[in-house]
């Protein structure tokens, strides 16, 4: 019951409106950045605060509109369009510019930490999320024009290929080291074709694309002009690990950093064998698909 009521025409309005940027530049990439560059610069900077339509819709709809989160929604996106406008324009070889650096940072850390969560009614929270990917999307992809990031879902064999390649070398490993350290527990269900495919779809869409964009397509991409392939892979995998000491724990929780800096190694590698953000979803959907449905 709980659930359902939190099915309303305003919320999935808002869904509709919060999932329409994300989708349209992943399947329609090239057309999505033509039809930007047409547009007047004041166009181009103002429209990230199109954003906030959301909250306004959700918040409004559950009696929890606050005027000071209206003003985060709306001018958060439009900075992060103006610094990374600015980054364009005085580093076109794209080696990362310090505003970059602190794009990812505040979009990391407002994530991870949850810092806008109590914006949003309960259990709705994972709009704060969509909205902080499509700003950075809007940023980084059809504004800064990062090169290389591999944000297409039009997933092609190879994808699927390099991605369950990479599943494949990580998981007797994996499984290893978390069984040994107590944070995996095997248990022997069937949970059904269609909850095995619907939770592996979810995970794709919710949790691993934005994981992969952002650590993977932006991070790891703009490091490795700086310290090399190796280097932006263990860094980024590091990094990747540490963005997950607080899940499943009330303090810092080292098996899970250790399993996701380790799993990062083989995200960061499908990613860039074709620099496809699908891949590495792949790769990551699946793990975490597995892992939830048997060995949580």
């Amino acid at each position: 019951m709980e659930a359902m009521a939190l099915v309303t025409p305003l919320n999935l309005l808002a869904a509709a409106l919060t999932l329409a940027p994300y989708l349209a530049v992943a399947f329609f990439p090239s057309s999505s950045a033509a039809r930007v560059r047409r547009w007047p610069a004041w166009a181009r900077m103002g429209v990230p605060a199109a954003l906030a339509i959301p909250y306004v819709l959700v918040a409004c709809g559950a009696g929890v509109f606050r005027w000071g989160w209206l003003a985060l929604y709306v001018l958060l996106p439009v900075a992060i369009t103006r610094l990374l406008s600015d980054a364009a324009r005085v580093d076109a070889a794209q080696r990362g510019d310090w505003r970059d650096f602190l794009v990812l940072m505040a979009l990391g850390l407002a994530v991870d930490l949850r810092w806008f969560e109590g914006a949003w009614p309960a259990h709705l929270a994972v709009f704060n999320k969509v909205l902080l990917l499509d700003a950075g999307i809007y940023g980084f992809v059809l504004i800064r024009g990062l090169d290389g990031t591999g944000f297409d879902l039009r997933l092609r064999l190879k994808d699927l290929g390099v991605g369950l390649r990479e599943w494949v070398f990580y998981t007797p490993l994996g499984v290893v080291i978390g069984l040994g350290l107590g944070f995996l527990h095997a248990h022997r269900v069937w949970p059904g074709v269609w909850l095995i495919a619907g939770a592996w779809l979810f995970t794709f869409f919710f949790v691993a694309v934005p994981e992969e964009l952002f650590f993977r397509g932006w991070l790891q991409n703009l490091l490795e002009k700086r310290l090399g392939r190796t280097g932006a892979l263990v860094l980024t995998s590091c990094l990747f690990g540490l963005a997950h000491f607080n899940k499943r724990a009330a303090h810092f929780n080292w098996r899970y950093v250790l399993l996701a800096a380790l799993a990062g190694i083989f995200y960061g590698r499908a990613w860039r064998s074709e620099r496809r953000v699908g891949a590495s979803a792949v790769t990551h959907a699946t793990v975490d698909a597995v892992w939830s449905l048997w060995l949580k």
